[in-house]
């Protein structure tokens, strides 16, 4: 089937010419040895209201492509070396820089993959957002803070008036990404392109966000150039598909008929990796003793202000929350982005000032010397989010691979840099590439170096926070088997944090569900995902895109009220709290 015979299949409005059309796209990137491709002879088109996926592993020119149409590839090094891009019969590769900056963010914008590499550190969040607004319409300043809240608040972000006052590292990864969003729907562009737009965000977010984009797309005609590794996202959303693989197009054609016949073989082994609900190993309970332990776990973070800088309020991060994790198990937690998470993760490492009690294989963390928790951390390791900001943007990946090795005084510099080798080999990676810089990979390749480093030290308990959110299905189901081959062969735990419950269903033994800074709910995995107990917990099973076009639902209702607040929480009024006991799997109701 040819592009031209292609239709949208979701009832998007049709025209009768293409708003954006890439003919014979080539990328390139200068090396030593002369161009090397990264993109290959790529064409498609695009209507108004119709939304085009393109899917593929990391590495495999999806990005780049997005870039390549918005004119942001980095020169000299990187550039167009044929065909064109084409908005409204416009040619963009031929725009001077000064009429694409009138172009960008305008008639066509983009969500970028990592909000925080995005976002200007040292700009307000309201500042950056009103910036985008006045650079292309003659506004006020008053009028775009105006606008500007609005736009947070579209995106479900809480407390919109005090987020405009904020700097981007005050705001969890995923409200992060909510901002990207607002800044780039703000202004209702004739084309958007989306880049992992909801990789950061919880499935009850990333639902909303996705209704948001189909409502803009309703009201405006907004084309849309979806690029993203979560298939189910790819069923629910795009008209069509192209699929991708080394700067090629191996296949294109209706979602309907990639997701029931794909044809590419590459294609098909995509899909199959899929994660998806109720299709995981069944695992027996761990029955263990417990590797960590907290009880009645309290972090909050004051606020200051007034005119002595005293502190006036107090952020609930965390409140009273207490669990084990096994040795040899999987605990995941699941929640909302801002629910208290990372926040546990950062508590457990020492990295967060706490109240209550943490143990480590039964030493507890309180009362511990600079020496005492050097030693602890050594048993346990953490991957962060954000790989970018996770990796010292000045050294080899190497030496940071090593470097926990090289910390901890283990091995000499030859048997570092072999153990270095081989777990670059063991995430996927090419083994030749430690002498290159964090710069030089791809998202999702530089999480994965984050996954070799923190397995350096063969730690007891690795905490995992979205440790797999930046891959592509068929890196993260064999980085997935790894953790799952890791934890039998050295019987170690993990502290699983994730948003996405298809993952989590599939890898985790048991899982507690984190809402504003408390579990409301915790059990087995079957027990949480077949027969779950709390409204909140249905609430996010329920947002799980599935992976299968045929089984589009319709828009989840939109909550009324504001999302509450850390500093005002209701979790100060009394919650629902479902325990569930392991070996019998009988409820316990509590109130907390």
């Amino acid at each position: 089937m040819t592009l031209a015979e292609t239709t949208p299949t979701s009832g998007a409005v049709t025209a009768p010419e293409p708003v954006l059309r890439v003919e014979g796209l080539c990328v390139s990137v200068r090396t030593e040895a002369g161009l090397k491709p990264l993109v290959q002879d790529l064409s498609f088109q695009l209507r108004k209201g119709e939304t085009l996926a393109i899917a593929g592993e990391s590495g495999s020119g999806k990005s780049i492509t997005s870039l390549a149409i918005m004119g942001l590839l980095p020169p000299p090094a990187v550039r167009v070396t044929g065909g064109r891009v084409r908005l409204a019969g416009q040619d963009l590769t031929s725009l001077p820089e000064a009429a694409l900056r009138r172009v960008r963010g305008n008639r066509i914008a983009m969500i970028f993959q990592e909000p925080m590499t995005s976002l200007n550190p040292v700009m307000t969040v309201g500042a950056q957002l009103s910036e985008a607004i006045r650079a292309h319409e003659p506004v006020s300043r008053s009028e775009a803070r105006t606008r500007a809240v609005e736009a947070l608040r579209a995106v479900r972000l809480s407390e919109p008036d005090r987020r405009m006052d904020q700097y981007p590292h005050e705001l969890s990864g995923g409200m992060r990404q909510r901002v990207m969003i607002a800044m780039a729907l703000a202004l209702r562009p004739e084309v958007l392109i989306a880049d992992e737009p909801t990789t950061a965000l919880d499935v009850t977010v990333q639902r909303e966000v996705l209704d948001l984009l189909r409502d803009l797309q309703s009201q405006m005609g907004t084309a849309i150039i979806l690029i993203t590794h979560d298939m189910g996202v790819v069923a629910e959303m795009a008209d069509r598909v192209i699929v991708m693989r080394a700067g090629r197009q191996v296949e294109t054609a209706p979602t309907a008929d990639i997701f029931a016949r794909p044809q590419a073989d590459y294609t098909r082994a995509l899909l199959a990796a899929v994660p998806r609900m109720g299709q995981g190993a069944t695992r027996l309970p761990v029955t263990s003793d417990p590797i960590a332990w907290l009880s009645d776990v309290v972090v909050r973070y004051p606020l200051h202000g007034g005119l002595l800088g005293g502190v006036t309020q107090n952020v609930h991060a965390v409140e009273h929350v207490s669990f084990d994790i096994r040795k040899g198990e999987t605990f995941a937690l699941v929640g909302e982005s801002g629910c208290g998470k990372s926040t546990i993760a950062k508590a457990l490492v020492g990295l967060a000032p706490h109240e209550g009690r943490i143990e480590i294989a039964g030493q507890p963390m309180e009362g511990l010397n600079a020496a005492g928790l050097k030693a602890m951390r050594r048993r346990v390791q953490m991957i962060f989010q954000d790989p970018m900001a996770a990796l010292n943007p000045r050294m080899r990946v190497g030496d940071l691979i090593a470097e926990p090795l090289v910390i901890h005084g283990i091995g000499d510099a030859a048997s570092q840099r072999a153990r270095a080798a081989d777990l670059m080999a063991r995430v996927g990676l090419e083994p030749d590439h430690l002498n290159r810089y964090p710069h030089e990979f791809s998202g999702g390749q530089r999480q994965r170096i984050c996954i070799a480093r923190a397995l350096a030290l063969q730690p007891d308990l690795i905490i995992a926070d979205e440790s797999v959110s930046a891959l592509d299905v068929s890196v993260q189901a064999r980085v997935l088997d790894l953790l799952r081959a890791l934890q039998t062969e050295f019987h170690m735990s993990y502290l699983f944090i994730s948003h996405d419950m298809a993952v989590v269903d599939n890898i985790s033994d048991r899982v507690g569900v984190m809402y504003l800074g408390q579990i409301v709910e915790l059990g087995t995995r079957a027990q949480i995902f077949g027969n779950p107990q709390h409204p909140y917990t249905r609430r996010l099973i329920s947002a799980v895109p599935i992976p299968d076009p045929t089984l589009k639902r319709a828009a989840s209702p939109r909550l009324s009220a504001e999302v509450p607040s850390p500093v005002h929480p209701v979790g100060r009024q009394p919650v629902r709290v479902i325990l569930r006991d392991i070996g019998e799997g009988h409820l316990v109701g509590t109130e907390a």
